[in-house]
């Protein structure tokens, strides 16, 4: 593993503890035959944290148990099955920093017999997550129960014996699987590209991952084994121009929920007359097919995060119920920001408007496109602030969730939240009508120096009294955005 340091908030080197050689029976991996025989899986686990308070005290309680976190471990390994041994090492880290004092952990998982068919020492994996950069996973509970293979006696085995010889490779027919973009229409012909390593590095379930509509399970047969990966045999030369009509292929995000879901979304904007931006958004939203409006959270005035020198933001948070997928969800505000001129060409820069999903329902996942709930929503005061104005009982879940109006209380930015107003979507905040008023005579992107102190003309308990009714309108995809990372990674 990896010997860089890593640093704390206040650019300090941390301490680290190394627990390595912790090692269980498991059951993961794509074969029949992992799932039922197991076999031997190793983790090395090194935690960074600050042990000088624990030092000073000389107690327990303010570093790591590692006696306890060795338990852990093994509850992982022999834990619920996965086909990948990414998703163990992700488990691990997700329950290690699970620790409020762990700032970083590095992650190693071996697999020491694993089904090649020519000699090799090890297989691992290693990952280092930190709070920056969270764990595509939830912890696993310290009482989760060893898995036991189907027609198991109840006990686990200490360790699985290796297979005596190797597993011979058995061609079969290649699995005409292939992702194509969205953009492509479903009956339009597909060359079948090789599985990548990428393609198999995915965080939700194989089984979800790789079903095509219409599909009730992914194909069965095996392909040779390689590692930990299932890759199909090679096309034949001659057969290098042939074209072969595939179905679009899907995951777990593209599924429709069986019913109506509550989300959350975050709206933006720092450039022209953001009152007016945002006012028509919370409208466009509504007039959406598949979204309702159910609530709009105070207008809050905020301090840009990091990036360049830039005008304060006008923020808010509209609580919605939508029976759209996460990922047409994703299309549907895409749609929105680009009918109001979005353009990404200054990372953390200006913007006219900003939509992002922060949670749908109690959904956590990570794709190339889409990660849930948001993985710094549990930081950014000027989206938690104004959530919890409008829901005082609301909690983030995923890891570094928690009740969001402690969330908010303990947010880094929290001092940079100028001021909040009720009652924008009806009358014009004084302070942000000046924003516009400068905005009219200032080039594009030029900092606008509204005055901070402007009265509000409503306490922040009030109500807001604009009930916005559900239309229809189109909606087109768009493509990845990150409208919460306007501060450092």
């Amino acid at each position: 593993m990896s010997d860089e340091d890593v640093r704390g908030q206040g650019g300090q080197r941390l301490d680290r503890v190394r627990l390595t050689g912790v090692s269980a029976t498991g059951y993961h991996g794509v074969f029949a035959h992992e799932r039922r025989e197991g076999q031997t899986f190793v983790a090395d686990v090194v935690v960074h944290l600050d042990t000088r308070r624990a030092a000073a005290t000389d107690d327990l309680a303010h570093t790591l148990n590692y006696g306890t976190l060795a338990e852990q471990v093994v509850t992982v390994l022999a834990g619920e099955p996965a086909d990948l041994i990414e998703t163990v090492a992700e488990r691990i880290a997700a329950t290690v920093l699970a620790y409020p004092q762990v700032q970083a952990v590095d992650v190693a998982v071996h697999k020491p017999q694993a089904p090649i068919t020519v000699p090799f020492g090890d297989v691992v994996v290693e990952v280092r997550r930190d709070r920056t950069r969270l764990p595509a996973a939830e912890p696993v509970p310290a009482d989760a129960p060893r898995w036991v293979p189907e027609g198991g006696s109840g006990s686990v085995p200490a360790v699985a014996a290796a297979p005596s010889e190797p597993l011979p490779a058995v061609p079969v027919p290649p699995v005409p699987v292939a992702s194509v973009p969205l953009s492509s229409g479903p009956e339009a012909p597909v060359p079948v590209p090789p599985v990548s390593d990428a393609a198999a590095t995915a965080v939700l379930p194989l089984g979800a991952l790789l079903a095509a509509p219409g599909s009730d399970a992914v194909a069965e047969a095996p392909a040779p084994p390689v590692g930990d990966r299932v890759v199909p045999d090679r096309a034949p030369e001659d057969a290098s121009d042939e074209v072969v009509d595939v179905e679009l292929v899907q995951d777990a995000l593209d599924t429709a929920p069986d019913a109506p879901v509550e989300v959350v979304l975050a709206i933006g904007s720092n450039l022209g007359a953001a009152q007016d931006t945002l006012r028509d958004a919370v409208a466009d939203l509504a007039e959406s097919p598949g979204i309702e409006v159910l609530d709009v959270s105070a207008l809050a005035r905020t301090a840009p995060v990091g990036g360049p020198d830039q005008p304060d933001f006008l923020n808010a948070v509209v609580i919605a119920r939508t029976t759209l997928s996460p990922r047409d969800l994703l299309r549907a505000t895409a749609e929105v920001e680009r009918r109001h001129g979005r353009e990404r060409t200054v990372h953390w820069g200006p913007r006219t408007l900003d939509v992002d999903i922060v949670v749908y329902g109690q959904v956590s996942a990570v794709t190339d496109d889409l990660e849930l709930p948001h993985p710094r929503a549990h930081e950014r005061a000027f989206v938690l602030q104004p959530w919890a104005q409008v829901r005082p009982d609301a909690v983030l879940h995923g890891l570094g969730g928690g009740p969001v109006s402690v969330l908010a209380a303990t947010a880094p930015d929290r001092d940079g939240v100028r001021w909040l107003a009720l009652d924008w979507l009806t009358a014009p905040v004084p302070a942000a009508q000046h924003d516009a008023d400068a905005a009219a005579g200032a080039p594009d992107g030029a900092r606008l120096d509204a005055p901070l102190d402007a009265p509000l003309d409503a306490p922040l308990d009030g109500p807001l009294d604009a009930p916005l009714d559900v239309g229809t309108g189109p909606g087109v995809p768009g493509d990845r955005y990150d409208p919460l990372d306007r501060g450092a990674p």
